[in-house]
């Protein structure tokens, strides 16, 4: 008999050991932010040390600034312009909560009853944005002037009279009173309002709204229960957006109000560009800065929720 014998397999060269392969494009989204934190870098942080820097400064216009670590500064600008900080966050809180009143129903008719109309009624929504911000607040002076249809048409419903009471109005006159600097803070700042709750609102599974009903519940208990816990990311986002630069504004205040309506933005500009007190202003910026990130942290902690649209 013939025995058949297998070949042995041929040789194969083993490579030799090498470290693990190179990942290639590591640096990649490093490039990529270099340009953002740049610009950051230049044009916020930079300006922000240099701000910090002269609100401890103490000197003149004409005899010069020096850094002598004057935080006296701050104590003594809160003391003097207290009731333009708390001034300020009362318009902003009520600008915000007219905001959230106003834009609430509307953002739930683009996103769920709309239809063909969505994009018109998102044209009229952002229509604003087409004109100047300073155009936008003048055309104010317009619609709430002495003797117009509008402030005639409060008289007639006696709103003026209820208003008055408060504090809000002056008698028949609504301009350069707070109900008018609420009003401009509130017409500017809507549509910050309406685009994030329109966001978040149309994220909603409309299947979640059939299943309530399926459970029977009310219009009212979906509403309670399913869609408003889902929409308090746009929430959030559309109060941080629409509280935060009402706090700041001057514009409004400037145009529409008096001075006793004045805001701390417009204490902080005076203090910038007509008295040139630098310390002064920058003591008042940081200050306010401050108010709002605590304001701010504290209403995202207690809002339960840390997903924003």
């Amino acid at each position: 008999m013939a025995t058949l014998t297998e070949a042995p397999p041929p040789l194969v060269p083993t490579a030799p050991e090498t470290g693990p392969p190179r990942r290639r494009g590591r640096w990649t989204p490093y490039w990529l932010l270099l340009p953002g934190m740049l610009w950051l870098l230049v044009f916020f942080a930079l300006p922000m040390i240099y701000q910090a820097s002269t609100s401890v400064q103490t000197g003149s216009l004409e005899e010069g600034y020096k850094v002598t670590w004057h935080f006296a500064t701050y104590w003594d600008a809160l003391s003097d312009y207290w009731p333009q900080f708390l001034r300020s966050v009362l318009y902003a809180a009520a600008a915000t909560v007219l905001c959230l009143v106003l834009g609430y129903p509307l953002a739930y008719l683009i996103a769920f009853r709309a239809g063909r109309w969505r994009n018109l009624i998102m044209i009229l929504v952002i229509a604003p944005f087409f004109t100047s911000f300073l155009i936008r607040t003048l055309a104010w002076k317009t619609i709430l002037s002495d003797g117009g249809p509008v402030v005639g048409a409060l008289n007639t419903l006696h709103v003026l009279d209820v208003t008055s009471w408060l504090g809000w109005t002056a008698g028949d006159r609504v301009l350069a009173t707070p109900l008018a600097v609420v009003c401009g803070l509130t017409y500017n700042f809507l549509p910050f309002m309406i685009l994030p709750l329109y966001t978040s609102l149309e994220r909603i599974d409309g299947r979640l709204h059939e299943a309530a009903g399926d459970l029977y519940a009310r219009p009212v208990t979906t509403f309670r229960k399913v869609t408003f816990p889902l929409s308090m990311p746009g929430v959030v986002s559309g109060t941080l957006l629409t509280f935060i630069p009402a706090s700041g504004d001057y514009v409004n205040a400037e145009l529409l109000g008096s001075t006793d309506t004045r805001m701390i933005g417009n204490v902080i500009q005076t203090q910038f560009l007509r008295v040139l007190d630098y310390p002064t202003a920058a003591a008042l910026s940081f200050i306010l800065m401050a108010a709002i990130l605590f304001m701010v942290t504290f209403y995202i902690r207690r809002s339960g929720t840390e997903d924003l649209v």
